[in-house]
């Protein structure tokens, strides 16, 4: 597998504020590409499987009594395995005390070992949070991100379809402008975030008009840092010769962005169309599809009770 992001150790204490114990400002240089830590209960006991990359090893409560009823013997056999060039870092959880021999064998290897007074689970999830973020695959997509009732809508379609228009129709309704034109799009914990790009961050292009900043026109309100994307809408113009949904009974369509699965739906837009309205129902209506309500599943009752009383 191919890693395209790192996180270096000297973020990682920066950010958690972590003591070190062992190693110099050198050692702090290492770096880990995968957001996920080591409890490194095989590897004391003798068993090591060869992994590239090597996760951040944590060493807790249970890991420390281990390491205090292991012989001197064992303890030299294997912490150079395990403070080897593969190795990110030693995380020491909830203020234990750093095994001598192990403090040895990485000042030797001038490999990091640090230390919290947080315990062991609370650290854990912290740190895996904020790797999950930092080491997040990125996209860039075309399309004008907003917050509409609280849901991350993401509007796509050609050059000239009116997106930006739309979302200052949106944004005059008191809804939240995330991106407009180019959104930087994070997978992080199974879901897809947008955000936008610092260049063009709190700015609208209107034909006509041109750039128009958005904080000042219309408060700090107005603009949000990202948003999840919840539902994609679509935006094409209208064609008389195209089946579009009329009763919202087909099957449900979805984008994949970057190996998430997001709810899809097209609006076709001509003349005399309000796109802000329709956009404000669009979203309406899937937060009551979410909560199990189908207009489709009404209206079909309604038919059905109509033909038995006819019958």
């Amino acid at each position: 597998m191919k890693y395209s992001k790192q996180v270096k150790v000297k973020e990682i204490v920066e950010q958690f504020r972590l003591e070190q114990l062992t190693g110099d400002e050198k050692a702090l240089e290492r770096w880990t590409v995968v957001p996920d830590m080591n409890r490194p209960g095989f590897e004391l006991c003798g068993f090591f499987r060869p992994t590239d990359p090597r996760r951040i090893v944590i060493i807790g409560n249970k890991e420390t009594e281990f390491i205090n009823e292991m012989s001197e013997k064992d303890q030299r056999e294997r912490f150079p395995l395990l403070t080897d060039g593969l190795t990110p870092a030693i995380i020491i959880t909830k203020g234990n005390d750093l095994p001598p021999i192990l403090e040895e064998v990485a000042n030797e290897n001038n490999f990091p070992i640090l230390r919290t007074k947080l315990p062991t689970y609370r650290f854990t999830v912290d740190l895996i949070a904020y790797l999950d973020e930092r080491l997040a695959a990125e996209t860039t997509m075309s399309g004008v991100l907003m917050n509409v009732y609280g849901k991350g809508v993401l509007l796509m379609g050609e050059s000239g379809m009116g997106k930006s228009e739309t979302a200052l129709e949106l944004i005059n309704k008191k809804h939240v402008l995330i991106a407009d034109d180019r959104v930087d799009v994070q997978h992080v914990h199974n879901n897809v975030y947008g955000h936008a790009p610092d260049i063009i961050k709190g700015l609208l292009e209107i034909r006509g008009i041109g750039i128009i900043d958005v904080e000042k026109m219309f408060g700090t309100s107005a603009l949000g840092d990202r948003a999840q994307i919840d539902l994609i809408i679509k935006l094409e113009t209208f064609d008389a010769a195209e089946e579009y949904n009329r009763i919202g009974d087909e099957l449900e369509r979805y984008t994949e962005i970057l190996g998430v699965l997001v709810p899809t739906i097209t609006l076709p837009i001509s003349a005399g169309r309000n796109v802000g309205v329709l956009v404000e129902s669009a979203v309406t209506n899937f937060q009551l599809q979410e909560k199990g309500f189908s207009s489709a599943n009404l209206i079909r009752h309604r038919f059905r009770n109509v033909n038995q009383e006819e019958e």
